[in-house]
């Protein structure tokens, strides 16, 4: 029995239901159930009745509840005057590559004026590193773009973003109004590295087509992969939204694709069983401000045919 039995516990009963509770704490209904499960086989006791689909606390449901009020407000106490002594609270954001180049600096701003009690801790990775830090409670969320593939981990959809696929104006395709996925067998590619998501719906669409991708860089910056692909005669996919200066400026040339297999969405991520609260708030108040990139709308681009 934790403390994190005991919160639950007093949300349901003050809630009245399991689902409400779930969502009041941002945890899963299952989460919630196995808590107050666990709970009730932890001191032998019935401490909820279902009687015609509502919930009904027992009398030695009450009792605990009289109990858990003054242990939960003096653990919320002890965490607040231990937070004071430290002098800050430290909140650790994970956020991968394309994420990080994309939103970072802006989202730092938002978060710093919105959460200004709070210390922040950025990191920056591929989207497999950031999975494995979130399940290592190294982190306290994720921002990426890639899947997340661990149950114990929640994705929340939140920036929708696509993939285009590019190249150096002097290429030797760049002078075709329109690629098809045959074009792609003999192309030199430069990418990003094992673990990343960008790298892994793109393999993903090309074996798809029993096409094998053709590497020639494999490289974990998206700004190394950008600035080679533009002075060589390689090609790579890679989010718009990193290459809205090139595509303005005339630097590089895009091919945008007419079905829907390089779309996606940045998902913020966090553990199943975590207690969410003003953090999670402000941090997906912030992202929701960040809209679907549409200015190539305005732009006349070649077209991949998928």
């Amino acid at each position: 029995m934790t403390i994190r039995h005991l919160k639950i516990f007093l949300t349901v009963a003050e809630s009245g239901s399991m689902s409400a509770a779930a969502k009041k704490l941002y945890i899963t209904q299952p989460s919630v159930s196995q808590a107050i499960r666990e709970l009730e086989e932890h001191y032998q006791i019935r401490l909820f009745e279902r009687l015609n689909h509502k919930l009904y606390i027992t009398d030695e449901g009450r009792r605990l509840l009289s109990e858990a009020r003054p242990i939960i407000q003096n653990f919320d106490m002890l965490e607040t005057n231990m937070a004071r002594m430290r002098g800050y609270h430290r909140l650790r954001i994970g956020v991968s590559m394309t994420v990080g180049t994309c939103v970072l600096p802006r989202l730092r701003q938002d978060l710093s004026a919105s959460l200004s009690d709070r210390s922040l801790y950025f990191y920056s990775g591929n989207t497999h590193t950031i999975e494995d830090k979130l399940l290592r409670s190294e982190l306290d969320f994720g921002i990426v773009e890639g899947i997340i593939h661990a149950p114990d981990l929640v994705s929340i959809p939140i920036i929708d973003d696509f993939l285009v696929l590019c190249c150096s104006n002097d290429h030797p395709l760049a002078s075709r109004p329109v690629l098809y996925p045959r074009d792609l067998a003999d192309v030199d590619f430069a990418i990003r590295e094992e673990g990343s998501g960008t790298r892994a719906l793109f393999e993903n669409y090309l074996k798809s087509r029993h096409i094998d991708m053709r590497i020639s860089l494999e490289a974990t910056s998206p700004e190394t992969i950008r600035a080679m692909v533009k002075t060589s005669r390689m090609m790579t996919v890679m989010s718009v939204r990193l290459l809205e200066e090139d595509i303005r400026s005339g630097a590089i040339h895009v091919f945008k694709s007419t079905g829907h297999s390089w779309n996606r969405t940045f998902k913020l991520v966090h553990h199943k069983n975590k207690e969410l609260g003003q953090d999670f708030t402000r941090i997906r108040e912030a992202l929701s401000r960040y809209k679907t990139p549409d200015f190539l709308d305005q732009i006349s681009t070649a077209v991949f045919e998928e």
